[in-house]
């Protein structure tokens, strides 16, 4: 019995080469965000990008079949790690409105303390706008239960959801050419603007975007 457990917890253990593997391809996403948010990823080669993620250059397409591919997946990463985190944080929060504003305003607040992340969403997020993964989808979640319970009066969810991906996309923008013009205040002043966009009144909008925020901290980048 010892035996045989010990075989079966053997088997469902990822292998070393399992794990090296893995540690291989964040490697060269982490270095594919780098050159995301710098700018630079369109004029790297495969050579430069290995040197970067310190991976051999042969290991690139273990992985990835282009660069196209491998830029995809670190923006994916970014979106969705975004994403999860803000999904934990409002897990126990019932409306819909508060749930929102919630999300807008850490979304800022995080990537105003990531300049790496805000530069990637900044330079490719809107291209992500309809993405089933990511920021995109909780977004479109969110402003459609805001309309089933009453509290957002808007018509079109996708009409909705493009129009706060550019509000947040735009002041993400700011917030790395101006830092002084967004600041926290900013980001709370911006998730009331959204509410009454949705159709919240304007006191419960603004009571909504005072709310006390949860402690929120991006996982640590590879």
């Amino acid at each position: 019995m010892k035996r045989g457990s010990q075989a079966s917890d053997s088997t469902l253990a990822p292998s070393r080469l399992e794990r090296r593997k893995a540690q291989t391809r964040q490697k060269l996403i982490a270095a594919a965000r780098v050159m995301l948010a710098a700018d630079t990823a369109a004029q790297a080669s495969i050579q430069e990008i290995t040197d970067a993620a310190d991976v051999g250059f042969g290991s690139f397409y273990n992985h990835f079949s282009s660069k196209s591919e491998l830029f995809a997946a670190a923006v994916d990463e970014v979106l969705e790690e975004l994403g999860e985190l803000l999904d934990q944080l409002s897990i126990d929060v019932d409306d819909p409105a508060l749930a929102f504003a919630q999300s807008v305003r850490l979304t800022l607040r995080l990537c105003r303390a990531r300049p790496q992340t805000s530069a990637v969403l900044v330079r490719h997020g809107m291209s992500y706008v309809d993405s089933t993964r990511g920021l995109s989808p909780r977004a479109l979640r969110d402003i459609q239960a805001g309309m089933a319970s009453g509290r957002f009066t808007v018509t079109e969810p996708l009409l909705a959801r493009a129009a706060v991906s550019g509000a947040v996309l735009a002041t993400l923008h700011l917030s790395l050419t101006d830092p002084s013009l967004v600041d926290d205040p900013a980001c709370d002043q911006l998730a009331e603007q959204l509410l009454r966009l949705l159709g919240v009144p304007a006191a419960q909008a603004h009571t909504l975007a005072s709310t006390p925020l949860p402690v929120a901290e991006m996982p640590a980048q590879g």
